[in-house]
C-alpha cells in the first residue's frame, strides 16, 4: 500500500485540520510529519471547535491511529496541555495516539532565545510566534538537540541541563534577562504526562504498516511558501513543508508516495511579516478578515488578507507534485459583487506568470481578471448540485488555470460542511 500526503499549498491557516479529519475515515495511520506548536490545526464537531497544535488531526475517528512523526518538534507543555483537553471530551488518546523517539524536544530557553533574537532583529524582524520552534531546529542541525527517546535513557537531566545551560550563555550575549526556573518546574511535570503516550520507532511502524498494506496519509503543518528552501525566505517556518518533507518527517521512502492532496483558501491570508503580492489593506480585505474570522489559532493574531494569488498557487502545485485540490472557505467570499483572481505579475517591467525569485512588492505588481461574484449563502447546501452559477464559474475558471481537479469544496467551519465533486 502506499502514503498519500495532504498540505497547504499558501501560507498557512488553509484549513488542512478540518480536511484531514473529514478524510480520515479513508486511512488507518494519519501521520504529521513537520513543524511544532506553531501550527494551529482548527477542526469543529457538531458545532464544537478543538484546536490541535501537536496531536495529528485524525485523532477524533477512534479507528485511526495518529503517529507525532520524527520531523516534528514537540514542546511538552503545549502537548500536555492538549492532551488534556483531549480527555475532557473523552478521547482515549493512549490507545491510537504515538510519538517517534527521534522527534526533537523544545525546551524552556529555547522560546526565550527566540524571543530575545525577535526583539534583537527590532523592525527587521520575521514575525515568530516565539514558540521556540527555529532554536531547536537550530539545536537538531547542530547536533545539540534533546529527543523523545532520550527521556527513556539515564543521563536525560545531565543533557536537558547541558543544553539549558549553553542557552544561558547565549541568551547573555542578547543582554536578555529572565527568571526561567518556574517553566523548567512546569516542563519536567510535562514530560511526566507525555510519557502516557507510547513511544515509538516510527519508521519501523510505517513501514510495516505499509507492508500490511494499510493505509496511511502524511499530514503537514504552515504551507508551502512558508517552506524553509521554497518558501519567500527568510520570511518562513524552519522546516521542509512541501510533500518531499514526508520522506524526511516520516522515514518513508519516495516511491512510496502516491496522492497528495493541496489545501487552498479561495482568497489569500499570511500571518505575520513578509511578501504578499495581492494583499488587501483597505475595506475589502477588512470585511474578508471579519467574515473568515481571520485570526491565528495559535497566536491569535490578525491575518493579512488579499485575493487568490494563481502564479503562487502553481507554483505550490508543481514543486508539491499535487493531484488533487481542497478549496477552503469559499463561503466567505459570499455577497462579493466582483472578485479578483491574481493570474500574472508585472515584474521589472515584463509580464510573468511565475513566482520570481525576489517578491519585493515594489518591483511586483499583481495582474488581475475580475469575475462575478455570488449573492446567495452557500453554507447550508449539501450537494455538488445546489452549487450557484456563478460560484460553479469561479471553480471551473480556478480548475481551468491550476490544471488540476478541485475534488472538495468547503462551505463552512464545521466537518459537515464539505462538498465533494
Amino acid at each position: 500500500m502506499s502514503v498519500d500526503v495532504l498540505l497547504g499549498l499558501q501560507w498557512g491557516d488553509e484549513g488542512k485540520g478540518k480536511i484531514v479529519d473529514f478524510i480520515s475515515k479513508k486511512y488507518d495511520v494519519i501521520a504529521r510529519f513537520q513543524g511544532g506548536p506553531n501550527a494551529g490545526h482548527t477542526i469543529y464537531i457538531n458545532q464544537k471547535k478543538h484546536v490541535l497544535h501537536t496531536v495529528p488531526s485524525g485523532i477524533f475517528n477512534k479507528n485511526v491511529q495518529n503517529i507525532i512523526g520524527n520531523g516534528v518538534v514537540i514542546d511538552p507543555v503545549t502537548l500536555a496541555k492538549e492532551l488534556s483537553q483531549l480527555e475532557k471530551i473523552g478521547i482515549d488518546y493512549r490507545k491510537n495516539l504515538f510519538i517517534s523517539r527521534k522527534a526533537h524536544l523544545i525546551i524552556p530557553t529555547h522560546k526565550h532565545l527566540d524571543a530575545a533574537s525577535e526583539l534583537a532583529k527590532g523592525k527587521k524582524k520575521i514575525g515568530s510566534t516565539l514558540r521556540g520552534i527555529t532554536p531547536t531546529y537550530m539545536d537538531k542541525t547542530g547536533r545539540n538537540g534533546l529527543r523523545i527517546g532520550d527521556i527513556e535513557l539515564q543521563g536525560f537531566n545531565e543533557k536537558f541541563n547541558n543544553l539549558t545551560n549553553k542557552h544561558k550563555t547565549l541568551l547573555q550575549y542578547y543582554n536578555y534577562e529572565n527568571d526561567i526556573s518556574n517553566d523548567i518546574e512546569i516542563w519536567m511535570d510535562s514530560i511526566n504526562k507525555i510519557q502516557e503516550i507510547q513511544f515509538i520507532d516510527s519508521e519501523y511502524f510505517l513501514n510495516e504498516k505499509l507492508k500490511q498494506n494499510k493505509k496511511i496519509l502524511a499530514e503537514g503543518a504552515q504551507g508551502t511558501l512558508l517552506d524553509l528552501d521554497f518558501g519567500t525566505y527568510p520570511f518562513v517556518t524552519s522546516s521542509n513543508t512541501i510533500s518531499a518533507g514526508a520522506c524526511n518527517g516520516l522515514g518513508i521512502a519516495p516511491n512510496k508516495i502516491k496522492n497528495v492532496i493541496g489545501i487552498f483558501k479561495a482568497y489569500c491570508t499570511r500571518v505575520g511579516n513578509g511578501p504578499f503580492p495581492t494583499e488587501l489593506k483597505g475595506q475589502i480585505g477588512d470585511e474578508i478578515a471579519t467574515k473568515g474570522n481571520e485570526f491565528g489559532s495559535t497566536t491569535g493574531r490578525a491575518r493579512r488578507c488579499g485575493w487568490i494569488d494563481l502564479p503562487a498557487l502553481k507554483y505550490a502545485i508543481n514543486i508539491n507534485g499535487i493531484t488533487e485540490l481542497s478549496m477552503m472557505k469559499s463561503d466567505v467570499l459570499s455577497g462579493f459583487e466582483k472578485i479578483k483572481v491574481c493570474v500574472a505579475y508585472n515584474y521589472m517591467g515584463e509580464e510573468i506568470t511565475h513566482l520570481p525569485y525576489n517578491l519585493n512588492q515594489n518591483l511586483l505588481q499583481p495582474k488581475y481578471v475580475t469575475l462575478d461574484g455570488w449573492d446567495q449563502d452557500i453554507s447550508g447546501i449539501t450537494s455538488k448540485e445546489e452549487i450557484p452559477t456563478t460560484f460553479n464559474k469561479f471553480i471551473l475558471f480556478l480548475e481551468n488555470e491550476l490544471q488540476v481537479p478541485i475534488s472538495i469544496i468547503s462551505i463552512g467551519p464545521d466537518r459537515s460542511q464539505t462538498i465533494f465533486r
